[in-house]
């Protein structure tokens, strides 16, 4: 079937965007399509909470070296995703303009963008152990922690990938499939890690190297199975992604670099930013690190609600973008927005009332080697639930200003605001004051807010701001 027939699939969500909207059918219009997307991005978060849990149950030390690898690993993986993160708004804005040909476009050239992105992040990735040394991090777990990124590093260029297929099946509000792909993954991922990490199954124990053997896997799993469903899948099979994926298209593969480099360093300042809190944690003690990893895989599951919420907030305003269609726009931002606020004020009653529960989780409370990284990680817990609202706030009033291809302003304000305000506050309350981890903690409250005031009030002007003019006449 042709491009043009496309367009019968695709017309719902373009009139949509075109016609009145409520604030109550926006809601709706919202929910439906990030429910499988937040599902899907916290069923991706628990693809590597199965790799902490069983990394602290081989001990602190094994903690302790994955939570090094990915203070290096995670920054340049989300770094790298954000750029081709670029392809969502870009999809979106072209059904919402009726331009089918450009999803096919944008499509192919992301995997062209995924492709280049691997060739620059994988050997920094390989060559880790001259940067932690010279960061002065504990000899021996820099030792096991280059041994997971030898392998670990490979599954970068499928990450990126998956980016691609998800911009499409989402943009689609195919969102379902990304669900049951990515519980595939977890799935996949605990029964490898099981098996190569602790040697059961009759399979050697290779502990962290066993655990990225499981991360490459997967990660190539899940891009094949991704790209197999838009090739079949009756909404998205008649762009013909794979089809010449040789061919280069230039305007497209620039302009993805454009809008996406923006993204990719909003995204590695804020990952960033708490990789290097890891490094800033090395310095006090090995049981800092591991409390540290705890704390922030539980903060990192409750963020999947907002993040994937924000991920519909971009296609619903890129959506209404593309259709010319400003009081959508609004509407979507501001939904969003209010869903967040609410549920981040679930999660900070939690974290301030019962943090040793989820603590208890990663670590056993009746093994004594574990006490004093309980009470450090419980103590890191509480500092984030009191900035839950801000690491809301951002997430949500970047994916607004996103859905309008506005991205270089928050790039700036991520630059701004995580590492001169946050990691100085950091840095101020840790080794200054002397309030050590509990003040880097403190520090990335400091970071998240300065965005989250920032961005929500350039999405409230952005009329004032010009951030409409290239609205569809």
């Amino acid at each position: 079937m042709s491009v043009a027939a496309a367009k019968s699939e695709t017309i719902d969500a373009a009139l949509v965007s075109a016609g009145h909207v409520t604030w109550l059918g926006e809601t709706i219009e919202l929910l439906k399509l990030s429910g499988p997307l937040i599902l899907a991005q916290i069923a991706g978060i628990l693809l590597f909470t199965t790799d902490v849990v069983m990394m602290g149950w081989l001990g602190p030390t094994y903690l302790a070296a994955g939570s090094l690898s990915t203070s290096l690993m995670h920054p340049l993986s989300i770094g790298g995703m954000g750029v081709i993160t670029a392809t969502s708004p870009l999809i979106a804005q072209a059904i919402g303009a009726r331009r089918f040909r450009d999803v096919r476009r944008v499509a192919r050239q992301g995997l062209w963008v995924s492709v280049a992105l691997s060739f620059i992040t994988i050997p920094i990735i390989l060559c880790a152990k001259p940067i932690f040394l010279a960061l002065n991090q504990i000899p021996s777990v820099v030792d096991d922690a280059q041994t997971y990124l030898n392998i670990a590093a490979f599954a970068l260029l499928p990450s990126y990938g998956i980016v691609v297929y998800r911009s499409v099946l989402q943009a689609h509000g195919k969102t379902g499939l990304l669900l049951v792909i990515a519980i595939m993954g977890v799935l996949l991922n605990a029964l490898m890690n099981y098996g190569l990490m602790f040697g059961n199954f009759g399979l050697p124990r290779l502990e962290l190297a066993g655990a990225a053997i499981s991360t490459v896997a997967v990660n190539f799993v899940m891009l094949a199975a991704g790209l197999y469903a838009v090739s079949v899948h009756p909404a998205t099979r008649r762009y013909h992604v794979l089809t010449r994926i040789l061919k280069p298209d230039w305007p497209r593969f620039v302009q993805i670099w454009r809008v996406g480099t923006p993204i990719g360093l909003s995204m590695l300042s804020e990952v960033g930013l708490f990789g290097v809190a890891v490094i800033m944690m090395g310095w006090i003690s090995t049981e800092a690190v591991a409390a540290h990893a705890v704390a922030l895989q539980v903060a990192a599951i409750s963020f999947m609600v907002p993040l994937g919420l924000s991920m519909g907030t971009t296609v619903r305003v890129g959506l209404h973008y593309g259709a010319g269609n400003p009081d959508g726009v609004a509407k979507s931002g501001w939904s969003s927005m209010g869903l967040t606020a609410l549920f981040m004020a679930v999660t900070c009653a939690a974290y301030l009332t019962v943090p040793q529960f989820f603590v208890h989780l990663f670590l056993d409370p009746t093994d004594p080697n574990n006490a004093s990284t309980i009470a450090l990680a419980t103590s890191y817990l509480i500092v984030s639930g009191l900035f839950q609202f801000f690491d809301g706030g951002q997430v949500s009033s970047t994916a607004a200003l996103r859905g309008l291809s506005d991205t270089r302003f928050p790039m700036l304000a991520a630059l701004v605001g995580y590492w001169l305000f946050g990691l100085g506050v950091a840095y101020a309350l840790a080794f200054v004051a002397g309030w050590q981890g509990v003040g880097i903690w403190a520090g990335l409250g400091a970071g998240l807010g300065f965005v989250a005031v920032t961005l929500t009030i350039r999405f409230f002007l952005r009329e004032r701001l010009g951030l409409l003019r290239g609205l569809r006449d």
